[in-house]
């Protein structure tokens, strides 16, 4: 059995690191770099980094940011917002990115997974999912940092995504995001139960249990922001609380 991974998520506007409740009312954090440094010190297995403007302007502006923490960070890192081709993810590769998130352009062509995979391989390729709840079992695919509806079924676009050539997925519950209230377990659930690929649960966290419950439903990693940006919790207890409880995670000396 592999470890689960806990993953700090840093969600960048411009030079800001930034967070956000339902990915709205974004608030300014402070540095990107700084934080990302900091929870590399501290022992986070990986970072993801999302520029959360990115698809609205058509662009991903990460690419210094990324060369800057590949200097003094040397864990993977993930990166999205933007990304519309293979030259992007080449262009982000080089930058020091180990994959790409890819999200709204997925959406719009479907086809750019499986170029990625077929260039890059399948471990380069995160689909990105933002899901609301529209019902009760069912979720709706959301683009554009959860501003842009498709009428996409979350289920049925995992299932299409690994079919495609995604080799993760990063499953963000845009109605859990920000809350502290834990992920949506039954939407992890039903995706991890329906993809062979591993899935990362994003969205909610504010307890160590809730890293623990998420993992219960078969989630191969934990993605959190809001608990280490506002440093409710360290990162150490956290992860010798998940280790506590029966899960195996990388042990930090």
């Amino acid at each position: 059995m592999s470890n689960t991974r806990l993953i700090a998520r840093l969600d960048v506007k411009g030079p800001n690191l930034i967070k956000g409740i339902h990915l709205e009312g974004l608030r300014i954090i402070g540095s990107p770099n700084e934080h990302a440094l900091s929870y590399y010190e501290q022992g986070i297995d990986e970072l993801i980094y999302m520029d959360c403007v990115a698809s609205l302007y058509g662009r991903n502006s990460l690419g210094e940011l990324i060369r800057k923490t590949a200097e003094n960070v040397f864990i993977p890192m993930t990166v999205g917002g933007g990304v519309r081709s293979v030259e992007d993810v080449a262009n982000l590769l080089r930058c020091g990115a180990d994959k790409v998130a890819v999200n709204t352009a997925a959406v719009g062509n479907p086809g750019l997974v499986s170029e990625i995979a077929r260039r890059f391989g399948s471990q380069c390729m995160v689909l990105s999912i933002e899901a609301k709840r529209v019902a009760p079992d069912r979720w709706e695919v959301f683009t554009d940092n959860g501003r842009e509806s498709t009428g996409l079924d979350v289920v049925e676009w995992a299932r299409k995504g690994a079919s495609l050539g995604a080799g993760e997925i990063l499953l963000t519950s845009v109605d859990q995001e920000g809350t502290r209230k834990g992920f949506d377990l039954e939407l992890v659930q039903t995706v991890t139960e329906t993809v062979g690929i591993p899935v990362i649960a994003s969205g909610g966290m504010g307890s160590a249990q809730h890293a623990v419950d998420v993992v219960g439903t078969g989630a191969d990693a934990v993605a959190m922001a809001d608990i280490l940006h506002y440093k409710r919790a360290a990162l150490a207890d956290i992860r010798n609380d998940v280790s506590a409880a029966g899960i195996r995670v990388r042990m930090y000396e």
